[in-house]
């Protein structure tokens, strides 16, 4: 089939490889514009765009994928089927229209679990044994469409949000070159999503990722691990944001008040509603990450002082 590939960050780099490497014909990439980034706050391209500047693929930028201009060239390419794989912008029923086969989005969860921006750190934060990726038939509803396949891919206790995702994106971008052969082929149809297990994943921000020392410690670790790497788990300490990575629960350790800080020789621990929890790195505003003892050992902090 003739594509058009539409995608943004890093996640939708593995499908690229994929359908690059397949043998349907990549026509061009859809990406958000270049954006600010960096200190210098100078503008960036997409790892997608880098990916197809990089091939001589034509890419293309709409701020919105409504434009007449970005309408007009998409009808021209005559694309047979718009793949997308975390594209950020919601798209028109007259872009979705174009290809005879309308646009086919992989999304990080089991549909109809997790729609929204967010499925892979919000299975993380509540705790899910089980997630997996659905490669669906995109229309205007959020994450709605009927689905053409799925697979699963278990949580391990001590997986971040980051790590899930970059299994989930290499074991989707095979689902989804599947799902295209199979569409090319006639043999797939999609499946309504069911009406019931539906939740929603929202954006995770970063006011979400503040770290709840009020919290069980069960619940302090996963609020770590589904904001690393994005959008970073935190708490405050002297006035300032500390940035914290990936922590361990201390079973074997006495209680302490939520918040509180215990600095042994091995370890530095901090209280929650249960056991204590071992802190892993800690970055200080302006320092680099560094280990939780390294940075208890140049902070001191006294026995009064708590995080959050």
């Amino acid at each position: 089939m003739r594509l058009v590939f539409a995608g943004t960050p890093q996640v939708a780099v593995p499908a690229l490889d994929a359908v690059e490497a397949s043998g349907h014909e990549l026509l061009a990439v859809v990406t958000r514009p270049d954006a600010p980034a960096g200190r210098g706050r100078h503008l960036v391209r997409s790892p997608v765009g880098e990916w197809a500047d990089a091939r001589g693929v034509e890419v293309l930028t709409p701020v919105r994928p409504r434009e007449p201009a970005f309408l007009e060239r998409l009808a021209q390419l005559a694309p047979d089927c718009v793949p997308v794989v975390a594209y950020g912008a919601l798209v028109p029923p007259a872009a979705l229209e174009i290809p005879r086969h309308g646009w086919v989005n992989l999304h990080f969860s089991l549909l109809p679990a997790w729609r929204g921006a967010a499925p892979v750190q919000y299975a993380v934060l509540h705790g899910d044994e089980l997630t997996g990726a659905s490669v669906f038939q995109l229309e205007a509803g959020l994450d709605t469409g009927p689905v053409f396949g799925t697979l699963t891919e278990p949580i391990g206790a001590h997986d971040t949000s980051g790590d899930l995702l970059s299994r989930l994106a290499v074991s989707g971008a095979a689902l989804l070159v599947q799902v295209l052969d199979g569409i090319e082929a006639g043999t797939l149809t999609a499946v309504p999503q069911a009406a019931e297990g539906i939740s929603l994943a929202p954006k995770l921000t970063v006011e979400d990722a503040e770290v709840r020392w009020s919290e069980p410690a069960f619940a302090v670790d996963r609020r770590v691990r589904a904001g690393t790497p994005a959008p970073g788990a935190w708490t405050v300490f002297r006035g300032e944001r500390v940035k914290l990575g990936p922590l361990t629960v201390a079973a074997d350790a006495d209680r302490l008040p939520p918040g509180h800080i215990a600095v042994q020789r091995s370890r530095v621990l901090v209280g929650t509603a249960t056991e204590p929890v071992a802190l892993g790195e800690v970055r200080a505003a302006g320092k680099r990450a560094m280990p939780a003892l390294d940075w208890a050992r140049g902070m001191r902090p006294g026995p009064d002082e708590v995080l959050g």
